[in-house]
């Protein structure tokens, strides 16, 4: 997974503290991480061990660069 400005390398809570709306976007697609009260995994991690199928993966991808894009980063 390729996100902006290296977010995947990013762990959860912090993730979630700067954009919480992405915490939307994976709820949308049954990742319950954003609640998780230690949050170390990063971002890319999250989204790949849930077991999604391929098409679900490129579309969290896709919705959170797109939310990127349009906050300006």
């Amino acid at each position: 997974m390729e996100f902006k400005n290296n977010l995947g390398d990013r762990a959860i809570q912090d993730v979630m503290q700067s954009y919480p709306e992405i915490g939307d976007i994976l709820n949308r697609f049954d990742i319950g991480c954003v609640t998780c009260k230690v949050g170390i995994c990063l971002l890319k991690d999250v989204v790949s061990i849930h077991g999604l199928s391929t098409d679900d993966e490129a579309k969290i991808e896709r919705e959170i660069n797109h939310y990127l894009t349009e906050k300006g980063e």
